[in-house]
């Protein structure tokens, strides 16, 4: 039998994509110029000329997380599960984010799990939703409590866990300079938090596939 599937509608609070005054394509480059000459460079020299229209270009790929909803993506169910309710964990997803503190590169994975209640989204969902969250300035904090408060909210599984192991290039380029320092963030809501062995389960799941 094929799955049934539901389109559900988001909370409220996942309904309107964020919204900013932007400045226009001619500011932001007239701001990188000014950039480059801050730095001591010349933006008329040859290899400069066009890096603001570059820079405003790829600005705009980097932070279209923006631009999304994440709740949208996980609108779409698949309630013929054939009783399925054990853990289902989408592992090792890839991500680039931005600190917002220094506006530098945030490398890293994140590994998400939940407990269906009678409903499953397609995997596909849970990266994009990380990936809408990374395309925003983030702390690696927030970015990992972001993710598992949209699945919990808009799917209602009986919990979330969400783990996230990155590399900061404001450690590794500036300050103290410690190149492959990783950290590491994880949350849970539901079963997972009220119960330690489900923890355990996802870790050691996680661990698994490194070997662990």
């Amino acid at each position: 039998m094929d799955a049934v599937v539901k389109k559900m509608m988001p909370p409220a609070q996942y309904m309107d994509k964020p919204v900013t005054d932007r400045p226009s394509e001619a500011e932001v480059e007239a701001a990188v110029r000014t950039l480059i000459r801050w730095t001591g460079d010349n933006p008329d020299r040859e290899g400069l000329v066009d890096t603001p229209r570059r820079v405003m270009k790829a600005y705009r790929e980097m932070f279209g997380g923006y631009d999304m909803c994440p709740a949208d993506e996980l609108g779409r169910t698949f309630e013929e599960v054939a009783g399925y309710d054990d853990l289902v964990l989408v592992r090792d997803i890839q991500f680039h984010s931005h600190c917002e503190h220094h506006m530098v590169p945030i490398i890293g994975k994140a590994h998400v799990a939940y407990l269906p209640d009678g409903k499953v989204v397609g995997l596909s969902k849970i990266a994009r939703v990380v990936d809408i969250f990374a395309h925003r300035l983030q702390t690696q904090e927030a970015m990992t409590a972001q993710i598992a408060g949209v699945i919990q909210d808009v799917l209602n599984p009986r919990g979330v866990a969400v783990m996230i192991e990155a590399e900061h290039m404001c450690m590794a380029m500036r300050g103290i300079r410690k190149q492959g320092s990783t950290t590491m963030t994880s949350t849970f809501t539901g079963a997972f938090r009220d119960n330690p062995e489900e923890q355990i389960r996802f870790v050691t799941m996680v661990r698994s596939a490194h070997g662990g």
